[in-house]
């Protein structure tokens, strides 16, 4: 007799379903990874970390992981790392944690747009690097980079380059009364042999000593010549300033951290064309101009500071020659764009 039962006989309880991949409960409990090996992010490239690991230093390429989600890391970040750690040849680590940050540079693409950009974390130092021509100066986007750095509680450094082509007199007087430490270097000295180091240069690898320092500034500036000046074989790529549209050709693609041979990082970042700072308060800037603040004490109560406000101290402080007019203009012009962005 045959033991197969007829269709009829089966009913709801004879159902085996399988559970769906989705339908099982995930645990909120994950690792501790106690045992990570901690580094440093150096550079980032489509979705690869180059990490520095502490102790003895070696290079780790990692991922990162799915938790800690799209752009979480970045260059400067001190972070925790598990998986395959030993930074041999085709090897992929993780990353798992990102320590709290000290200080993160932000920027945005302009002062409307919503979405922060972070630049480096965990810097001390800004270095904002500008030519003295070749490409031309371009104040206003100092200012800017001075804004951000005080905003991140980062200490500025303004380096002007090129000094043998050009005049470095009027930036240094425009920036002077900041009490901003400032470094002149020659194009022909930033292209001089290690460790023979020109006095300008020995100067600024002493004030980078022992800090992760970052420099910004537009193309063409010299900030990957000066890199290669102060970190020997680093074989930063250079370029050349466009003799049509002035400007110059964006060498650095991505931010990427060299360590000094005293101690300490320096952090190549990109040539910029603008500094948004959508992120940044307007009721602080006037704190960023070290010139103009000292003159505001003598302003109306609620003094805005800003086009038209009635009685304001800085005009009167332009009209006694105490202060630039183009220095005040930049402040008005940087206020009135992050004003309207908040009354958006």
């Amino acid at each position: 007799m045959s033991s197969r039962r007829s269709p009829s006989s089966y009913d709801e309880s004879d159902v085996r379903v399988r559970p769906g991949r989705g339908s099982r409960p995930r645990s909120k409990i994950r690792p501790a990874h106690r045992n990570a090996l901690s580094g440093m992010v150096i550079a980032v490239d489509r979705g690869r970390y180059t990490c520095v690991t502490d102790g003895d230093a070696h290079i780790v390429v990692a991922m990162s992981a799915r938790e800690l989600g799209r752009g979480a890391v970045v260059v400067g970040d001190r972070v925790s790392l598990v998986g395959d750690v030993s930074g041999q040849e085709g090897s992929l680590a993780r990353i798992v944690r990102v320590h709290p940050r000290a200080s993160v540079l932000r920027r945005t693409a302009d002062d409307d747009d919503p979405v922060e950009r972070v630049v480096v974390a965990n810097a001390d130092r800004m270095v904002i690097v500008t030519a003295v021509t070749d490409p031309e100066p371009r104040p206003r986007l100092i200012d800017r980079c001075l804004v951000a750095a005080y905003d991140a509680e980062m200490t500025p450094l303004l380096c002007i380059t090129k000094a043998d082509l050009g005049d470095p007199a009027p930036l240094i007087d425009a920036y002077e009364p900041l009490n901003t430490p400032m470094i002149v270097t020659e194009l022909g000295n930033v292209g001089a042999a290690n460790p023979g180091l020109p006095d300008p240069l020995r100067r600024l690898r002493e004030t980078l000593h022992g800090q992760s320092s970052v420099l910004v500034g537009h193309s063409g500036v010299g900030k990957s010549t000066l890199v290669n000046a102060l970190v020997p074989g680093s074989d930063r790529a250079t370029g050349t300033v466009n003799l049509v549209t002035g400007r110059g050709r964006h060498t650095s693609t991505s931010a990427v951290a060299l360590r000094l041979p005293e101690g300490g990082w320096v952090i190549d970042t990109p040539g910029i064309r603008s500094f948004g700072l959508a992120h940044v308060d307007p009721d602080t800037l006037i704190h960023a101009f070290g010139d103009l603040a000292s003159e505001t004490d003598e302003c109306p109560r609620g003094c805005t500071h800003g086009y038209g406000a009635p009685e304001c101290a800085l005009d009167v402080a332009v009209a006694a020659g105490r202060l630039v007019p183009e220095r005040v203009e930049s402040f008005r012009r940087l206020l009135a764009s992050r004003e309207r962005q908040a009354g958006d």
